[in-house]
């Protein structure tokens, strides 16, 4: 006889695990299904050890640069080993952590490649070939995404890798490709030119980090340069060939003149695939669009009983989504009609040097829209704290309903952004317009102030440029 259960999860990633802890607390009897480690990619090999990377590379950068606090630090080094064990260690703790969580939460864990046979069903298949046959009313799936292959670059952990090579890298890179500059690329060329490799990034738009605000863009590319990168956008790669000592990359520059250059590494980061294949979805008829999941508003397929989220369904293709989604196919399930997420309210982060967050519309976006846009951006260096840090550069930006006054958006580049832009998320979330956040007090000195006055400049009011 198979196992019932209400709720089955396939995948243990931060939707997977987040969903099956929500059904748990809703005193649904839960069972998740993984075939690697527990917290899924974002855990183990995704937003968390990157992080706990590029805060070592940070903190290197700071080292190197003593002098501009009036410090003294000679004979600086990086043991990049150590770092990478740093950051493992970071990833097997959280790891740990979720361990605890499925017990704690009477959770029971089945190890194994998860695949839906039918309605209701699904065969896990563990390491050693036994397969185990689990049932239930309902199933979510979560099974994440993988890094997108380019054909003429396939990753061989040698020369060509993937994110997951880049964080443990079996050599230091002297001269470093990394073709694609959304979250992914620019935070991996962030740590490697922290870490002392040259860095070249090639794009393939007009821009580096394109799903951003042009200024935030602009203003990314110009602090790169200043960090010795070399950016090249419009720009694309039409072959790699692998040597002895490295990789000779066919580069198509914005002129369409095509050059050939050596590098030590490269690193493919243009994108990523759904994990939809071999589980099963065509067996049960379920839909789907470009191999993403297709689902409504409370995270339902076509099919009855099963559901979708995080990474297999539709963008932004971010762990914080995935986790939210969880929790409104849970409580779809219990029948506690659960609010659908606005995509407008999701608050994008991205960790390189400096950082970038942002929420809602951009400017652009708020124009095609056919909206009338008040805009203010106030500048870091018109702000104490930030001059204090010896971390003046950079912005926020705000986008206004000129008529309404409702926040559109809001996009910042600068020291500690990712940890901002909640403020601004949790106003667009309660519908705030521009009077409620002029009237609000902001603590000085902060960063945070820049959030103010980027209010106040919207408005013609900024106290302090």
């Amino acid at each position: 006889m198979a196992d019932t259960y209400d709720v089955i999860v396939l995948g243990s990633g931060p939707g997977g695990y987040v969903a099956a802890i929500r059904a748990a607390q809703l005193g649904l009897k839960t069972a998740i299904v993984e075939r690697e480690l527990l917290g899924g990619i974002c855990l183990n090999w995704g937003c968390i050890p990157t992080k706990a990377l590029l805060r070592s590379s940070e903190i290197f950068h700071y080292m190197q640069h003593a002098k501009d606090y009036g410090l003294v630090a000679e004979k600086i080094s990086a043991d990049l080993e150590a770092v990478v064990k740093r950051s493992r260690g970071v990833a097997k703790q959280l790891n740990q952590g979720v361990t605890h969580l499925m017990k704690k939460n009477k959770i029971a864990v089945h190890f194994g490649t998860g695949v839906l046979t039918a309605p209701g069903k699904l065969t896990v298949t563990a390491e050693d070939g036994k397969k185990t046959d689990i049932e239930a009313k309902n199933i979510i799936v979560a099974t994440g995404a993988r890094a997108r292959d380019l054909p003429f670059a396939k990753a061989d952990g040698k020369r060509i890798w993937t994110y997951r090579t880049a964080m443990t890298p079996p050599e230091m890179p002297t001269k470093l490709l990394v073709i694609g500059s959304g979250a992914i690329g620019v935070e991996f060329a962030s740590f490697y030119n922290d870490m002392g490799a040259k860095v070249t990034i090639v794009e393939m738009l007009d821009r580096i980090v394109p799903v951003e605000d042009k200024d935030v863009s602009a203003h990314l590319e110009k602090q790169f340069k200043k960090q010795g990168m070399d950016i090249r956008t419009a720009t694309g790669v039409e072959k790699i060939d692998v040597t002895g000592t490295g990789v000779k990359a066919s580069i198509k520059g914005k002129d369409g003149k095509v050059t050939v250059e050596e590098f030590s590494h490269v690193i493919v980061a243009v994108g990523i695939v759904p994990n939809t294949e071999n589980i099963g979805l065509e067996t049960l008829g379920v839909k789907t669009e470009r191999g993403h999941i297709i689902t409504d508003a409370a995270c339902k397929t076509n099919v009855p009983g099963l559901y979708a989220i995080g990474d297999v369904t539709a963008p932004p293709f971010l762990a914080h989504k995935a986790s939210h989604e969880g929790v409104i196919a849970v409580e779809a399930i219990a029948g506690k009609h659960p609010h659908a997420m606005d995509v407008r309210n999701i608050p994008g982060c991205t960790y390189c040097h400096p950082q970038i967050a942002s929420v809602g519309l951009t400017e652009a976006k708020a124009k095609e829209a056919g909206y009338e846009v008040k805009v203010g951006n106030f500048p870091f260096i018109g702000n104490g704290k930030a001059i204090a840090l010896g971390e003046a550069e950079g912005f926020v930006k705000t986008v206004f309903d000129a008529k309404t006054g409702e926040l559109l958006g809001a996009h910042m580049i600068g020291a500690e952004v990712t940890e901002m832009i909640q403020g601004y998320t949790i106003g667009k979330t309660l519908e705030t317009t521009e009077a409620e956040l002029m009237e609000t007090v902001f603590p000085h000195p902060t960063i945070s102030e820049t959030m103010h006055e980027a209010v106040l400049g919207a408005y013609g009011r900024a106290l302090h440029i």
